[in-house]
């Protein structure tokens, strides 16, 4: 079942309008229905809030082959079915041939792959875009980057989480809160540190 399908099946199973659940997740009517037709899909943010107000995991939601085994009512509607500290979760991309550990991918809910030419060796690079609930994914994708300060190569992953930016390389975490200048200064200090030339911090925030 695709996620368009289970957010019509628990929005019905909740009683719920396409305004009522626009309400919730404060946006349009028309993102619901684009949401329902399969045409978009919801952002992380959004994905957190249909996850909490129908008691459902992220898993359960992004996942084709995770079936909804049940639904729960919720007896709240607007922005009070949302109660308790939300879930973190991290956002970014990563490239496939930066880790040396296939596994740690497990961690990580793919929602699109890319092949990216760089001309170079490898000559394409596998480029997963990703989402990640562990708290501690920092710690488990550090231990698995790409090092090998002889040859100066020393491979990154960037990816946020709320308004927390991480630049990880191997055993080595750092990050800044985005728009502190200072912060970010330090980063990008340490990342030359590493060989990383100043084009390579472009990274999105």
């Amino acid at each position: 079942m695709k996620l368009s399908e289970k957010i019509i099946e628990l929005r019905k199973a909740n009683g719920m309008t396409q305004e009522e659940l626009a309400a919730i997740c404060n946006v349009s009517r028309q993102s619901i229905s684009k949401w329902e037709a399969d045409i978009s899909l919801p952002e992380t943010e959004k994905l957190l809030i249909l996850g909490e107000t129908f008691h459902v995991s992220l898993d359960v939601l992004l996942k084709d082959n995770l079936a909804l085994n049940e639904v729960k009512e919720v007896h709240s509607c607007g922005s009070n079915a949302i109660q308790g500290k939300k879930q973190e979760v991290y956002e970014g991309i990563l490239i496939k041939e930066s880790i040396t550990d296939d596994s740690v991918i497990d961690l990580l809910h793919v929602h699109k792959v890319e092949l990216w030419n760089t001309g170079g060796k490898p000559k394409y690079w596998t480029v997963l875009f990703f989402t990640c609930d562990r708290k501690d994914f920092p710690e488990q994708i550090s231990k698995v980057m790409v090092s090998n300060p002889e040859d100066g190569v020393n491979w990154f992953v960037d990816f946020k989480s709320g308004n927390t930016k991480y630049v990880v390389f191997k055993d080595k975490i750092l990050k800044y809160q985005i728009g502190n200048q200072a912060e970010k200064a330090y980063v990008c200090s340490e990342c030359r540190k590493m060989g990383i030339a100043d084009e390579e911090m472009n990274w999105p925030e």
